[in-house]
């Protein structure tokens, strides 16, 4: 039979949310100043993000082990195993957004070495929209918050139009001087971490729907076509 909540499962519990928002927070962290080094052409920076990816590998690991005891000893029922188990897949993604800044700044220290392009087209702006959704869904996940999931939700199509905007403007860029064609390359694949980074915090946003009401929306396509049929 479950157990009920005990203090040692309430303290596992919220030992569980903290260590979530520290992952949250160093992955914000690094997001940040990947796109400082690229901005900025800071390289220090960018070895910086480089370096602490270590420690966002080491904490996803602690909050998969803490999960599977906390399933192992309380055998959660209802909300609190949605939450558990929305913790445990949104570890993961916080992970490939740590690994995604990672490349940004790989990316940074290459053109740094580099004389700079007239401009970054798009991705100053698609880094702040990305920075913003990682933001929202880490505070929808805390709140429990729907709405606000959904809310984030809604700014990865901004985020991919900027990024559809952003490979014809460097297009140009490569066809007009075939020797930006290495820079504007490079900048392509930042564009795409950024999006990706959007595409990470949306199945977090779509976790913490299903944590908050425990509704399935991802795939809604697929899921309406399956219920019409």
């Amino acid at each position: 039979m479950p157990v009920e909540r005990t203090h040692n499962f309430e303290d596992q519990l919220e030992q569980l949310s903290d260590k979530l928002l520290c992952l949250g927070g160093l992955v914000e962290e690094a997001i940040g100043k990947s796109v400082r080094s690229l901005i900025e052409r800071d390289s220090r920076l960018a070895r910086e993000v480089a370096d602490g990816d270590r420690a966002i590998d080491k904490l996803e690991l602690e909050i998969d082990e803490l999960c599977m005891e906390i399933l192992v000893r309380n055998q959660p029922m209802a909300r609190d195993l949605r939450f558990i188990t929305t913790a445990m897949k949104i570890t993961p993604d916080l992970e490939r957004i740590g690994d995604h800044a990672v490349n940004i700044a790989e990316r940074a220290l290459e053109l740094n070495d580099e004389p700079p392009l007239r401009a970054l087209v798009d991705i100053p702006l698609m880094a702040l929209t990305a920075q913003q959704m990682v933001r929202g869904a880490l505070d929808a996940f805390v709140r429990e918050s729907a709405e606000a999931a959904r809310s984030v939700i809604r700014l990865d199509d901004d985020l991919d139009r900027r990024m559809e905007q952003s490979f014809r403007l460097l297009l140009s860029h490569m066809i007009e001087d075939p020797k930006t064609i290495s820079r504007a390359l490079r900048l392509t694949f930042v564009a795409k971490y950024f999006e990706r980074i959007g595409d990470q915090a949306t199945n977090i946003c779509e976790l913490v729907v299903f944590m908050s009401e425990a509704k399935v929306i991802k795939h809604a396509a697929i899921r309406a076509q399956d219920d019409s049929a």
